[in-house]
């Protein structure tokens, strides 16, 4: 009689892991994809109109991302439980874009990414109200301690950063509210869904406004880079996608910190911006108080 040998449970766990492995470097892609975009709308925005980078980083983001999933290849695609809260969430996302690049036409990339960073704050403090998920004392003591962080880096009343720093912090709660509505239509959305309106509500809405402030690109150079804003948003999203389908987000979120890493160098080596002492530990307080948000997280799931 012949007998079925069972699957060792050790290849099972190393299987397992190294999936988790590949999920933790696709996000690690992703979030290099967005630092390199944020850096290619920083130098885009000294040769044209910021709106002009906005128009492109949606238009060739939309039509890039048609490549691989749109309604022809995937029917039903359009079908939404929820047209309406799709297009206000790609409102907030487009929000979130003009106010981001605005922001860091004068600020570096470091100090804009580290008030960026307040966004998992708003989302906790705004997850009670809006999808009952009520935060406890310890985490209201983590938000508490994040947005201290902000405000290190901020410094209000020191006259020592740019005001464009405010157009960072409205772009933060932006995307928190962003956030809060992309949990919401993943209930009853498929994820390609929300992908492909978010392109497109921002592609259809930037073409007027580009028509009224377009400017000829001054090189090929200026012109390559537009349409590399739309690669890399492309890119970066559908890694970010492919990343939670293959590990849990509690794995993923700590490395969206890793874009820190990414920006500073970047920021160093285009525009030779170098990180002060107060946006370095401002970034330590905020990163600290965003792990220890993920570890509450984890106990509450736990429970």
């Amino acid at each position: 009689m012949l007998v079925r040998k069972s699957q060792p449970v050790g290849s099972d766990a190393a299987e397992a892991r190294r999936i988790r492995l590949t999920g933790i470097a696709l996000m690690c892609g992703a979030v290099g994809c967005f630092a390199f975009l944020d850096a290619t709308a920083k130098y885009l925005g000294r040769h044209v109109g910021v709106l002009e980078v906005v128009w492109a980083r949606y238009t060739f983001g939309f039509l890039l991302a048609l490549l691989w999933s749109n309604p022809i290849s995937r029917p039903g695609m359009l079908r939404t439980a929820r047209p309406l809260l799709q297009v206000g969430r790609s409102a907030l996302l487009l929000g979130s874009t003009v106010l981001n690049f605005f922001a860091i036409k004068w600020l570096q990339l470091d100090q804009a990414l580290t008030i960026t960073f307040a966004t998992p704050f708003l989302v906790a403090a705004l997850s009670g109200p809006v999808l009952g998920e009520w935060v406890g004392p310890r985490r209201w003591a983590a938000i508490a301690v994040g947005f201290l962080g902000v405000l290190v880096v901020t410094r209000p009343g020191f006259n020592a950063i740019h005001p464009a720093a405010l157009l960072s912090a409205g772009g933060a709660f932006c995307y928190a509210a962003y956030a809060l509505a992309t949990r919401v239509l993943a209930r009853t959305d498929s994820s390609q869904t929300t992908l492909f309106y978010s392109n497109l509500v921002g592609a259809v809405v930037m073409v007027p406004v580009v028509l009224a402030v377009w400017t000829e690109p001054d090189s090929l150079l200026v012109g390559l880079l537009m349409l590399a804003t739309g690669a890399l948003a492309s890119v970066g999203h559908y890694l970010l996608i492919v990343a939670h389908r293959l590990a849990p987000a509690s794995v993923l979120s700590p490395f969206i910190y890793s874009q820190l890493a990414w920006t500073t160098a970047l920021g160093y080596a285009v525009f030779g911006d170098v990180p002060n002492r107060w946006t370095v530990a401002g970034a330590g307080i905020v990163i600290a108080s965003g792990l220890y948000l993920l570890h509450r997280e984890r106990v509450r799931r736990g429970r």
